[in-house]
C-alpha cells in the first residue's frame, strides 16, 4: 500500500503552505514595523463645515492595498482641503470674490439670474437713474482694439471702448426686477449701482426707493467718464472732491446699507476722491471705472470708431490693455486706505482688465476684497466664473493659501519709492562686495600670503 503522505503532490503542496506561511509572518513583521513608523496628520474641525472636515478625516486614514507578486504595498495620505474662495465684505458673505460689475451683463432680470445661476459671487447691476427717459444711448456703441495692426479682424481683442450711458429701462421696471431676484435668491449678494444729478432730494429718493427691493448694498457711480457731465453725473463728481464730500453726506447720511463709492481713474491722483469717499462715511471704494479714449479713426473712412452716423465721441476705455493701469491706481487706493484707515475695515473692490484667475490674484494682492469683471463677461460670457475660480485656486494651491485672507495685501510691502530703490541697490551692492572673494586691486598682493591669494581667484 502506498504512503500518500509520501506522494510528489503532497510534499508540493506542504512545502508550498511552509513557504506561504513563511511569507506571510515576514510581511506582517515588516508591515507592523512600517505602521510603527508613520506620523499622522490631525485633522481639525470647525462647526462651518463638520460633514465635510469628517469625510476629510475619514479618507485621511492610512490605507493598505492587497497582496501582490512584490508583497504587501503600506500608503499613508492625508486629503488636502480645497482652498476656500469665500469672503466677507462688509458683512456681506459671497461664495468667492467674483463680482459682476455694473453694465450690460448686468441690465436685466433675466441676465443678473443667469450670473446668479453660473456662480457668480456678486452681481453689480448696470446703474440706475430716476429718470430713465433721458438716456438715449445709440448703436453702435462698442469699438475693439486688437493686437497687431490697428483695425486688423485676426488680432486677440485687447481693449473695449464703450459710448454707452446708464440703463434706459424705466427705474420701476428695474426695482421690480431687484426684489424679484432677492425673492428668489435671497442668500446672494445684489448690489444696486446709483447716479443722480446735483439734487439731494433726488439721491435721497433714489436710495429709498432701491433700498426697498430688498438690495444688499449700494455702488454709487461718480465714475462714468461719458454722458451726462453737464447735469453734474459720474466722472464730474469724482473729480471735483468738494462736490463729492458733499454728495457723499447726503447718500451716506440716508442709506442702511453699505455704501461703496466707484472712482474714476480720469484724475491726476485718485487716492484724493477716495480718501473724501471714505471720510465722508461711504463703507469702500470700487476702482477703476473706464478711462477716457478715442479708439481710432478708420484710415479707409476718415472716421472715427465707434462710428454712428459718421460721427463719434470720447468714450471708456476697458479690457486687458487697462490692467497694468487699473493695478497702479488699485495699489495707490490700498496703501493709502492702510496708513490712514487702519483703525477701520475699509473694502475694496478691484476693476480692470480681469480675464484670468491670474489677474485676480494681483489685484487681492493688492488688498482687494472682491474682484469685478464686465467686459470680460462681454467677450468670454458668463461662464467665465467658473475659470477664473479654477485658475484662483490653482494658485493658492501652488502657494499653500487657504483662504483669500491668507494672501490678500501681500504684495503691498515691496512697493516703495525710487529714492528708496536706489538706497537698497547701493547697500546690496556694498553687501556683495563685502563677501566677495579675491583681491580688488594689484596693490592688495603680498609677498607672504602670494599662494593664497592666487588659490582664493580660481574658479575651479
Amino acid at each position: 500500500m502506498v504512503d500518500s503522505s509520501k506522494s510528489p503532490r503532497i510534499l508540493q503542496l506542504r512545502f508550498d503552505l511552509f513557504f506561504i506561511h513563511s511569507f506571510i509572518t515576514q510581511r506582517l513583521t515588516l508591515f507592523s514595523s512600517s505602521m510603527a513608523s508613520l506620523n499622522f496628520t490631525p485633522v481639525r474641525y470647525n462647526n462651518r463645515n463638520s460633514a465635510a472636515d469628517f469625510a476629510v478625516a475619514r479618507h485621511a486614514r492610512p490605507s493598505m492595498t492587497g497582496p501582490s507578486r512584490v508583497g504587501f504595498k503600506v500608503f499613508a495620505s492625508v486629503s488636502q482641503a480645497e482652498p476656500d474662495l469665500s469672503v466677507s465684505v462688509n458683512g456681506l458673505k459671497m461664495p468667492n470674490p467674483f463680482v459682476i460689475g455694473s453694465g450690460p451683463p448686468g441690465t436685466n432680470y433675466t441676465v443678473m439670474k443667469r450670473a446668479f445661476d453660473e456662480g457668480w459671487g456678486a452681481v453689480i447691476a448696470k446703474t440706475v437713474s430716476l429718470d430713465a427717459a433721458k438716456v438715449i444711448n445709440v448703436t453702435p456703441r462698442y469699438a475693439r482694439l486688437q493686437a497687431g495692426a490697428n483695425g486688423s479682424a485676426k488680432g486677440q481683442i485687447i481693449g473695449w471702448e464703450n459710448i454707452e450711458l446708464i440703463s434706459d429701462r424705466p427705474l420701476e421696471t428695474m426695482l421690480k426686477e431687484f426684489k424679484q431676484l432677492k425673492e428668489e435668491y435671497p442668500d446672494r449678494i445684489l448690489i444696486a449701482s446709483i447716479m443722480e444729478e446735483y439734487d439731494k432730494a433726488a439721491w435721497e429718493e433714489l436710495i429709498d426707493r432701491v433700498e426697498q427691493t430688498g438690495i444688499d448694498a449700494i455702488e454709487i457711480n461718480f465714475s462714468c467718464p461719458h454722458g451726462m457731465p453737464e447735469r453734474k453725473m459720474g466722472a464730474a463728481v469724482g473729480q471735483d472732491c468738494a462736490l463729492l464730500d458733499e454728495v457723499c453726506g447726503w447718500i451716506n447720511a440716508k442709506a442702511t446699507v453699505p455704501v461703496w463709492a466707484k472712482m474714476t481713474p480720469n484724475i491726476t491722483d485718485i487716492t484724493m476722491p477716495a480718501r473724501v469717499a471714505l471720510s465722508s462715511g461711504c463703507e469702500g471704494v470700487s476702482a477703476i471705472n473706464t478711462i477716457m479714449s478715442v479708439m481710432g479713426i478708420n484710415l479707409d473712412t476718415l472716421r472715427p470708431e465707434p462710428c454712428v452716423e459718421g460721427y463719434s465721441t470720447p468714450g471708456g476705455y476697458s479690457g486687458k490693455a487697462v490692467h497694468p493701469i487699473a493695478l497702479a491706481k488699485v495699489m495707490s487706493i490700498a496703501k493709502m486706505i492702510n496708513s490712514e484707515f487702519n483703525d477701520k475695515e475699509y473694502s475694496l473692490s478691484a476693476i480692470g482688465g480681469v480675464e484670468t484667475g491670474g489677474d485676480a490674484a494681483e489685484f487681492i494682492l493688492l488688498g482687494a476684497y472682491t474682484v469685478q469683471v464686465c467686459t470680460g463677461v462681454m467677450m468670454h460670457g458668463y461662464g467665465l466664473v467658473k475659470k477664473l475660480s479654477a485658475q484662483l485656486k490653482d494658485f493658492m494651491k501652488k502657494h499653500d493659501f487657504s483662504s483669500i485672507e491668507d494672501f490678500r495685501g501681500a504684495s503691498l510691502q515691496y512697493f516703495t519709492t525710487h529714492t528708496d530703490l536706489v538706497r537698497r541697490q547701493q547697500e546690496a551692492i556694498q553687501e556683495r562686495k563685502a563677501v566677495k572673494k579675491g583681491l580688488q586691486s594689484d596693490k592688495d598682493w603680498t609677498g607672504d600670503g602670494f599662494v593664497k591669494e592666487t588659490e582664493s581667484m580660481v574658479s575651479n
